[in-house]
């Protein structure tokens, strides 16, 4: 056999089963984050093996991953589902997210170099002028948006030397995310998230880490609180009214 034709099967291979995990794992999560797949639902490998196109074995890799990352339940002889949502988890969460920011916000302000604050204006900037929704009358989500929103949080802590304190305050913002898409309309286009990231990014470059740091907390806070009152998510809520 040529070299030729070793290179031309070589292209013509399917792609190996860890490259197929990630791939699933990437479209899994998305929409696992987007709500998709809703909170408590049963994930039934025949269902996945259709919707994403590949086999048990790399789908299985990708939800144990999945699972690792808080967005997936393994349930012993039960297979997986899809993370539940409660209010208490939403409120641990929150004050999780709070904690750990603040460290790390602290820790890049302590560290900062011209670099980084460039990057920190950049990243502003670009939110700032991408509007939140495409329709200005309803919400209409942008992705866009979305990306650079994860871009300049990223940003304001990514200057603390921690990649594993990084990845965790990752973590914590993704399952964070499920709570926030499912009341974005809500404050749609009542609440001002482009002054409040404005704000953070004054005080950062001002050098005032006690300010950063409470302006921060109560940017996550106020996320936190419109959502712990909306009783189309947490259906008891009403029962508790109404007893």
């Amino acid at each position: 056999m040529s070299l030729d034709t070793i290179s031309v099967l070589d292209l013509a291979s399917p792609p190996s089963s860890s490259t197929q995990a990630s791939t699933v794992y990437d479209r899994l999560r998305e929409d696992l984050l987007s709500g998709r797949l809703e909170p408590g639902r049963k994930l039934q490998m025949r269902f996945l093996t259709d919707l994403y196109q590949t086999s048990q074995t790399p789908l299985r890799e990708a939800l144990n991953r999945l699972s690792a990352d808080g967005l997936v339940d393994c349930r012993e002889q039960r297979g997986f589902y899809v993370a539940e949502i409660s209010r208490s988890e939403l409120a641990e969460l929150t004050k999780t997210r709070c904690w750990v920011e603040s460290l790390a916000l602290r820790e890049s302000m302590a560290a900062s170099t011209q670099q980084w604050e460039e990057q920190l204006l950049l990243a502003q900037h670009r939110l700032g002028r991408t509007p939140r929704s495409l329709n200005a009358e309803y919400f209409e989500d942008n992705p866009e948006w979305e990306r650079l929103h994860r871009i300049y949080h990223r940003t304001l802590i990514g200057n603390c030397g921690s990649q594993s304190l990084i990845a965790f305050c990752g973590q914590l913002a993704d399952q964070l995310y499920r709570y926030r898409r499912l009341s974005i309309r809500k404050v749609f286009p009542s609440r001002h998230v482009t002054d409040e990231h404005q704000a953070i990014m004054t005080a950062v470059l001002g050098g005032d880490a006690d300010r950063a740091v409470e302006l921060l907390t109560a940017h996550y806070r106020q996320t936190a609180e419109v959502i712990l009152q909306d009783k189309q998510i947490f259906a008891e809520l009403d029962e508790g009214a109404a007893s």
